[in-house]
């Protein structure tokens, strides 16, 4: 049995990630997403071990100190992390995962593990952006600007990404990322156990 594959999702926030993320799970659902660990507070329609583990401060400081993280970062003072194990048990049963991990993250992971597949979601424009993040009204005018801020910095960091998205029709969007899974699968390294 061959590999699974690691494909790792990246967007500035407002890109619309989850959501073709959501709608890609549905369409593929032998694909698996891994659990993030975080520190900030759960949002509106969040389930605990849906998409997070929301932890405390303590208990990520502890999975740091003994390793169990294969990435972790800070974003808007909260900390996020990938838990290792599971990770590499789905891989080595040979199913696919999907990170969903910010650019930081997604750099110290291909380092990490350069067979990693990265996939990176844009947004149209910066202008779609700003109006995506403003409809969410679930943060204030400061917190959005802080994250236009960030998103500017991710997308110029887009190149580094094996793919791109673009996410401006959401079903278009979706087909694009499950192709590509679906062509990574047909790669020539994952079908020698034929």
């Amino acid at each position: 049995m061959p590999r699974g594959t690691l494909f790792i999702l990246s967007g500035p926030s407002g890109s619309g990630k989850d959501t073709v993320l959501c709608k890609l799970l549905a369409l593929r659902p032998e694909v698996k997403l891994s659990i993030s660990s975080i520190t900030r507070a759960m949002r509106e329609g969040e389930k605990e071990g849906e998409k997070y583990h929301f932890i405390s401060r303590e208990e990520f400081e502890s999975m740091l100190a003994a390793g169990e993280l294969l990435e972790h970062n800070v974003y808007l003072g909260n900390y996020y992390g990938t838990p290792r194990r599971p990770v590499e048990e789905a891989l080595a049963a040979g199913r696919d995962i999907i990170l969903e991990i910010d650019v930081n993250g997604a750099e110290k992971v291909r380092a990490l593990m350069p067979e990693a597949v990265s996939v990176f979601i844009m947004p149209p424009s910066l202008a779609v952006l700003e109006k995506r993040l403003s409809g969410r009204g679930t943060e204030d005018a400061e917190t959005v600007h802080k994250r236009l801020k960030e998103a500017v910095g991710e997308i110029a960091r887009a190149a580094a990404y094996d793919y791109i998205v673009v996410n401006d029709e959401l079903d278009e969007a979706v087909n694009a990322f499950a192709s590509i899974i679906v062509g990574e699968r047909a790669r020539i390294e994952k079908q020698k156990y034929l």
